[in-house]
C-alpha cells in the first residue's frame, strides 16, 4: 500500500475505524453484489472487464492472501466498500476453481482499533503449528499489517504492524489472534505487506516483509513469535519508490534439476514507464539469508529487472498450495497504476486484476530471466477460432476481417518475421477513430505500446505516454500472444520473454485488428479466438 495513496485518507481516527467495524453488515452487503445490483446490470457497464477479476462494485487495489484449499482458488483483496476511492482497507474476498469465474464472498476483515487492515498473505497451517485447528482440520491463517492512521498523523514512526487471523472454515469466517500484533514495528515508516511461506528445510515459516527500502526475512516456528533473520535489497534495484508486497518463491530452473529463489518486490513510483512497477531478483535463500545471483556481469546490481513492462501490472503475487500434482507459480496483480488509479474513467467500481499467469525461470543465455504467460485454463472461454494463414503484410491487413470475428473480446496468436520492415504494427481500433497500437521498433531494437489515441485518456496527465522495452537478442521472428478485454489489452512477446500489460478505455470496444508496416514483413501464420464473458 503505497503512502502517496495514505495520504488521501489521512484523517482517519481510531474512533471512525471503529465506526467502520460497526458497520460490518453494511459492508459485507456491499461485497455480495447481489444485495446492491444483479450481475447483469453489474457486468453490462461501460468498460466493465468480461474475463478479469473486479470488485462488483468500489474501489479495489492489491490482491492479498491468495491461497489454495479444498479445491478452491482464495483471492482477498485491498478493498473500500464505502467508495470507488482509496479509503479504509478491508480484504474483500473471492473464490474460484478455475481462476476464470469467480463467486464474490463477504468482506473477511475488517478494520479493528490496532488500525486498517493492509496488504498480506494467507497459509494452510497443515501442521497446526500455530494450534488454532488441528492436523485433522487445519486452519487457514492470514498474516497482514494494521495500518493505524491516527499513529501516523501524529508524526510517529512505527504505525504499521503485523497481525494475524484464522479461519475453520475454508476462509468464510474469520478471528483475529487475541495476542496482536505478533509483529512490532522497528522504528520504520513503512513496514507492511508480509507475505509467508513455509521453509522445510529449516522447517519454519519465513516472511518476507517491506522494510523501507528493503526487504526483511523473519522467521516462526508458530506464526506468532517472530525473529529477524537478515534484509535484502538496499544496494540493489529500483529505489525511486518505497518498496512494497515482496514475494519470495523457490522456483525449479526450467530443463534443468536447478533450483533457484525469485524475489518479487513492487515500487510505488520510478518503474520503466513510469509510476507503479515489479522488479525481481533471482538467488539463493538458505533459510536465513536472500542471495542475489550476479544478473549480468556487465550491468551494476543497481540496474532492475523488471517483470513487466506495461504500465498497469503492480503488487502482484503468487497463489501458496494448489491441487495434487499442480507445481505451477500461478501468479495475479493488480491491473493499474498509482499515477491515475484514482482518476480512471469507472464509476460503480475501479480496478482490475490481470489474467491469472503461470511463472517460469529460464536460462536463456543471458542469465536467469523471469517469464510469465497466461495460463492454459483461459483456453476454456474462446468460443470461436480462425486461422490465417502464411503471407507478406505489404500494405494494410484486416486480421480481424480475414478471420470473420466481430472483435471485441480476442484472443490472438501472432508468428511475424518483421526482417525488411524498420517497424511493424498491430493497430487495434474501432469505427470511432479510437486506437491503440503495438509497435516492433526494429530500427530501435525495441517494442513500444501507443495508447496516445486509446480512447479516454484526457483523466491524466501521464496516461497516454508511449509505453516501452528492449528487445533483447538479434532474432526478427516475433510471436505474439495477446488478450483484449473491454479495457485492458495484456501482450506476451515471446513466450513471455517481454510483458506489457495496459489499461484502455475506448468509448466503444475494439473491433478490428490491422497489421502494417513501414516496410514488408512476413506473416507466418495467426490464429483469431473470439472469447466468452465468464459473467454470462
Amino acid at each position: 500500500m503505497s503512502r502517496w495513496t495514505r495520504r488521501l485518507w489521512g484523517s482517519l481516527t481510531l474512533a471512525s475505524a471503529a465506526a467502520v467495524s460497526a458497520t460490518a453488515t453494511v459492508g459485507a452487503a456491499a461485497a455480495s453484489g447481489a444485495a446492491v445490483a444483479t450481475a447483469d446490470a453489474l457486468y453490462s457497464e461501460q468498460y466493465r472487464p468480461q474475463f478479469h477479476f473486479t470488485p462488483p462494485q468500489q474501489w479495489m487495489n492489491d490482491p492479498n492472501g491468495m491461497v489454495y484449499d479444498h479445491g478452491e482458488f482464495h483471492l482477498f483483496y485491498q478493498y473500500n466498500p464505502y467508495s470507488n476511492k482509496w479509503g479504509p482497507m478491508h480484504w474483500g474476498h473471492a473464490v474460484s476453481r478455475d481462476l476464470l469465474h469467480w463467486q464474490h464472498l463477504p468482506i473477511a476483515l475488517y478494520p479493528d482499533r490496532l488500525g486498517a487492515i493492509f496488504s498480506g498473505s494467507a497459509v494452510v497451517d497443515h501442521a497446526n503449528t500455530a494450534g488454532f485447528g488441528s492436523r485433522a482440520h487445519p486452519a487457514m491463517v492470514a498474516m497482514y499489517t494494521y495500518h493505524d492512521h491516527l499513529s501516523e498523523n501524529l508524526g510517529h514512526t512505527g504505525y504499521e504492524s503485523q497481525g494475524i487471523a484464522f479461519s475453520l472454515d475454508q476462509g468464510r469466517n474469520w478471528s483475529k489472534y487475541s495476542g496482536n500484533p505478533v509483529l512490532t514495528n522497528p522504528a520504520v515508516r513503512d513496514f507492511r505487506d508480509p507475505k509467508l511461506f513455509w521453509h522445510a528445510p529449516t522447517q519454519r515459516w519465513i516472511v518476507a516483509l517491506a522494510a523501507a527500502d528493503h526487504v526483511a526475512f523473519y522467521s516462526s516456528r508458530d506464526l506468532r513469535h517472530w525473529t529477524h533473520e537478515s534484509d535484502f535489497g538496499q544496494d540493489q534495484g529500483a529505489h525511486s519508490g518505497v518498496w512494497e508486497c515482496p514475494d519470495l518463491i523457490s522456483m525449479q530452473v526450467e530443463g534443468t534439476t536447478q533450483d533457484r529463489y525469485v524475489l518479487l518486490v513492487s515500487i510505488g513510483k520510478g518503474g520503466p514507464n513510469g509510476g507503479s512497477a515489479t522488479q525481481y531478483f533471482v538467488g539463493h535463500f538458505d533459510g536465513h539469508r536472500f542471495t542475489a545471483d550476479v544478473a549480468r556481469p556487465d550491468l551494476p546490481a543497481s540496474v532492475p529487472r523488471w517483470f513487466d513492462y506495461g504500465t498497469d501490472d503492480y503488487a502482484g503475487s503468487t497463489w501458496s498450495g494448489g491441487a495434487r500434482g499442480d507445481q505451477r507459480q500461478l501468479f495475479i496483480g493488480w491491473m493499474s497504476n498509482w499515477q491515475y488509479a484514482t482518476d480512471v474513467p469507472t464509476q460503480r467500481w475501479r480496478s482490475a486484476m490481470t489474467l491469472p499467469r503461470e511463472l517460469r525461470l529460464v536460462d536463456d543465455g543471458r542469465g536467469y530471466e523471469l517469464r510469465s504467460r497466461p495460463i492454459a485454463e483461459l483456453a476454456a472461454l474462446r468460443r470461436t477460432a480462425a486461422v490465417v494463414g502464411p503471407r507478406v503484410i505489404a500494405a494494410p491487413f484486416d486480421l480481424t476481417g480475414a478471420a470473420k470475428t466481430h472483435g471485441g473480446l480476442l484472443e490472438l496468436d501472432i508468428d511475424l518475421d518483421t526482417t525488411g520492415a524498420p517497424s511493424s504494427e498491430l493497430q487495434f481500433a474501432n469505427e470511432r477513430g479510437e486506437r491503440t497500437i503495438f509497435r516492433i521498433n526494429q530500427a530501435e531494437r525495441r517494442f513500444e505500446l501507443d495508447r496516445s489515441a486509446s480512447g479516454a485518456v484526457d483523466f491524466s496527465a501521464v496516461f497516454a505516454a508511449v509505453q516501452s522495452a528492449p528487445w533483447p537478442g538479434t532474432d526478427q521472428r516475433v510471436r505474439l500472444h495477446i488478450y483484449l478485454d473491454q479495457s485492458s489489452i495484456e501482450v506476451f512477446i515471446n513466450d513471455g520473454d517481454t510483458v506489457f500489460t495496459a489499461l484502455v478505455f475506448p468509448e466503444a470496444a475494439y473491433d478490428s485488428v490491422v497489421l502494417r508496416g513501414s516496410g514488408a514483413f512476413g506473416l507466418n501464420g495467426a490464429t483469431v479466438y473470439e472469447l466468452g464473458s465468464v459473467w454470462r
